[in-house]
């Protein structure tokens, strides 16, 4: 994997799942697909179970797109995200799955780019995926924490 970004149209997106529910990650993959849309490439994913796993991966770098389950335990998707957001140069962009539209202010809390409701849409998910993977393509990744 290179330190940039995939140019749209290109090698595989990576994209990072979390949930601790794998039935929570199986329906963000079912909705999204493979293909969100033709000009951001194909989609490659990376199920994360844990917290620990989702900041190991963006630590290593490479990740394109966290999607991160809210409603997650013991660990949340919103606290992850804020902390990413923190302690992440040139941080990924996350998109967190919450329950309610109630819940939109705890995701803005969390910096999160966007949000999606249980259950998943598979009209308006892939449309979001694509629409952060696009804004994604534009900036260079720098890896690693901030220190």
């Amino acid at each position: 994997m290179s330190d940039a970004a995939a140019p749209a149209g290109t090698g595989p997106r990576t994209v990072v799942v979390f949930s601790h529910r794998p039935e929570v990650r199986d329906a963000v993959r079912t909705a999204v697909g493979t293909h969100p849309a033709q000009d951001v490439g194909p989609v490659r994913w990376l199920d994360c179970a844990t917290g620990a796993e989702v900041v190991a991966a963006v630590d290593r770098g490479g990740v394109d797109l966290c999607i991160l389950d809210g409603e997650a335990q013991p660990t949340g998707g919103m606290g992850i995200s804020r902390q990413l957001k923190h302690e992440v140069d040139d941080c990924p962009p996350v998109l967190v799955l919450i329950a309610r539209q109630a819940d939109r202010w705890l995701a803005h809390w969390s910096m999160a780019e966007a949000t999606l409701t249980h259950p998943v849409d598979p009209l308006v998910a892939p449309r979001t995926v694509a629409e952060l993977l696009r804004d994604r393509a534009g900036r260079p990744v720098v890896r690693g924490r901030a220190g």
